[in-house]
C-alpha cells in the first residue's frame, strides 16, 4: 500500500465518532448496518454519520450499498488488512511476531 493511501486511513480513523463507526462496522460483519441503526447506536446526528461515512468510504475503510429504501455500510475488512499488513511490514526485525497476552493466557502458552 502505498504511504499516501496509509496516511489517508489512518487520518479517517483518527477521529473520535469515525473510529466508534468504523468498529462498529467491523462488529457487524460482512453484512454491515443500516445507517439508521448506527445513528441509534452511536447517538448521532443524520448529518453528522453522512459526514463520517463519507470519509470512511473516501478513505477506502467503507462501503455503501442501497437495499430499498436503506442503505447499509459495511467495513472493507481487504483495506483494513491491507492497513494492519503495512503497518506491521518488517515487524520484528523479520521475526514471528508472539501476541501479547493478557489474562487468556494459561499455563502452556508463551506470551511476549
Amino acid at each position: 500500500m502505498e504511504i499516501k493511501q496509509t496516511v489517508q486511513r489512518l487520518a479517517a480513523l483518527a477521529q473520535e465518532n469515525r473510529l466508534a463507526i468504523f468498529r462498529l462496522l467491523v462488529q457487524a460483519g460482512a453484512p454491515g448496518m443500516a445507517a439508521g441503526r448506527i445513528a441509534e447506536a452511536l447517538s448521532l446526528a443524520p448529518a453528522t454519520l453522512s459526514f463520517h461515512l463519507k470519509e470512511l468510504a473516501n478513505a477506502g475503510l467503507a462501503q455503501a450499498r442501497q437495499e430499498g429504501r436503506f442503505i447499509f455500510y459495511s467495513a472493507d475488512f481487504a483495506a483494513m488488512n491491507d492497513l494492519i499488513a503495512t503497518l506491521t511490514e518488517n515487524c520484528c526485525g523479520g521475526e514471528p511476531c508472539l501476541p501479547a497476552c493478557g489474562a487468556a493466557c494459561d499455563d502452556k502458552q508463551k506470551c511476549a
